[in-house]
């Protein structure tokens, strides 16, 4: 027990020393240009209207689904009168 405290010490200690040599600056401000950001916003522009008809896809599916249910429902009460 001794010997995991004195790594897990060890390793703390090496982990908590090193210094940022690894960490990205902040000095450089966000500077694309216009058609980067136009670029971004097509691809954004084209994901949205993809979704469009997956969304009325799945509500179709739904409302079938629930369709069907009610059918087997009513075709179950038919049976037991």
């Amino acid at each position: 027990m001794n010997g995991m405290r004195v790594i897990m010490s060890t390793l703390a200690a090496s982990l908590f020393a090193v210094p940022s040599a690894f960490a990205s600056t902040t000095a450089r401000v966000y500077s694309s240009s216009g058609l980067v950001l136009v670029f971004v916003g097509f691809l954004a522009l084209v994901v949205v209207i993809q979704l469009i008809p997956a969304i009325m896809t799945l509500f179709g599916a739904l409302k079938g689904l629930a369709k069907k249910g009610d059918e087997s429902r009513a075709a179950k009460v038919r049976a037991a009168e």
